[in-house]
């Protein structure tokens, strides 16, 4: 059984040689994840790994609707909403053991429908799979979940070019993203990056980040989409999501009382 001080203090967790850091009153965002005793996501600001739910990335200027009924999201990221809200909350500890844990928190405003969101967390010394679901109390709506990892591009303060991590992945296609960083609807071949650009990959998430002679990491989910952003010196996103970009909108999935939304992604690594 949780306590109060349950949610106000880090949960670790820890199988082989594997150490993981939750921060449940900080949206339950992974704090850290070291292997070995290096730490592979980025520190300081923009930290971890946080869920992103109920929705996932943009939402074009806030809006979406529900059959004849129109929402209005706060722009936390003008012109557009972004990244859903459970972030943003406190999230209950519902169980922890050595190598697991789970954690769920209530959906409330600014989301307009009541129901609950889960997270588990399940750690060996070689692999980390995390699961979301989200389910309705009431109405059916339109949802989202999926991750948002900071992935260091460089291990242990390197910033030589040798070292950075090398992402390799091969979707079957790009969405064109517009000026307004939204998918436009087109479905493109994939570009070069650097990217903040949703791919779609319709037998299920693969990419695999390796960082030269240290460590090779594969990132695998039952979800179709994933967003790669890499704009930026200090890390690389890799980003499995249950739909792209204002999919509220474009490709809504809808939970019901009888089919919840749920998403899974495995990290699995190897030394080199």
């Amino acid at each position: 059984m949780s306590t109060d001080t349950d949610q106000k203090r880090e949960i670790r967790l820890a199988a082989g040689d594997a150490e993981l850091t939750i921060h449940p009153a900080v949206g339950c965002r992974i704090a850290g994840l070291r292997v070995g005793g290096t730490e592979l996501l980025r520190q300081g600001d923009r930290y971890g790994c946080f869920p992103m739910v109920p929705w996932c990335g943009r939402v074009d200027r806030g809006r979406f609707r529900n059959g004849d009924t129109a929402h209005q999201l706060p722009l936390n990221s003008p012109p557009h909403a972004i990244h859903g809200t459970g972030r943003d909350v406190a999230w209950r500890t519902a169980r922890k053991g050595e190598s697991e844990a789970a954690f769920t928190y209530e959906l409330a405003d600014p989301w307009p429908y009541t129901g609950r969101v889960t997270q588990l967390f399940e750690l060996t010394a070689d692999s980390l799979t995390l699961s979301l679901g989200v389910e309705t109390y009431d109405d059916s709506f339109p949802a989202q979940a999926g991750w948002h990892p900071w992935f260091l591009r460089h291990l242990d303060g390197s910033t030589a070019d040798a070292d950075a991590v090398r992402l390799d992945f091969s979707p079957q296609w790009q969405e064109e993203r517009g000026a307004d960083h939204l998918p436009t609807g087109r479905r493109i071949d994939p570009k070069p990056g650097p990217w903040d650009d949703c791919f779609g990959m319709p037998d299920g998430v693969e990419a695999t980040l390796t960082w030269p002679g240290r460590l090779e990491l594969k990132v695998t989910s039952t979800a179709e989409w994933a967003v790669v952003y890499d704009e930026q010196a200090e890390a690389v996103c890799v980003e499995p999501q249950t739909g792209p970009p204002n999919g509220l909108n474009t490709e809504p999935r809808l939970v019901t009382p009888i089919d919840p939304l749920e998403i899974r992604t495995t990290w699995s690594w190897r030394h080199l």
